[in-house]
């Protein structure tokens, strides 16, 4: 059987606040606005797109995996200025995590890693139902293999 998936975006509300903040308004959370120079090269988490060369971008810490579990965690993420949020469909692949090296992490309901893997975007459905033919498995997060960064959840659909 085929497990339908949904993958999510982080909600832009999060983030409204700083994304109008100046350098060093932002320099108290450890934050700073960067412009892009490459693509791809900076992955915004609200909208899965590439930023433009050129575009203003946030950089900003995230607690990302904010569970009561060893495996809570934080770290840097980028979201484009005028970020619209993605409205991706069911089973659905933004470009984004399709042209990258991935690491996709596995969690049960304790919110503890139970599997990982390192895949090529281009094969990412394939581990995404994969994993959740596993009962075990309750959601997914998607990180850069190379870097290490934070990418998405995705979720049973």
């Amino acid at each position: 059987m085929n497990t339908n998936f949904i993958i999510k975006p982080i909600q832009k509300s999060i983030f409204a606040g700083y994304l109008k903040q100046s350098q060093k308004q932002l320099a108290k959370v450890n934050a700073k606005w960067l412009v892009a120079e490459s693509k791809p090269g900076y992955p915004c988490r609200v909208s899965l797109k590439d930023a433009e060369i050129g575009e203003n971008v946030l950089l900003i810490p995230y607690k990302y995996h904010n569970v009561q579990s060893p495996y809570q965690a934080s770290g840097p993420i980028f979201i484009r200025e005028n970020a619209e949020a993605a409205k991706l469909d069911i089973n659905e692949i933004p470009e984004i995590l399709a042209k990258r090296l991935l690491s996709v992490r596995a969690y049960n309901i304790e919110s503890l890693m139970i599997h990982a893997e390192i895949v090529q975007g281009v094969d990412l459905e394939k581990v995404i139902r994969h994993q959740f033919s596993h009962s075990n498995v309750t959601y997914l997060q998607i990180h850069n293999a190379n870097p290490g960064c934070f990418n998405c959840n995705v979720n049973r659909a």
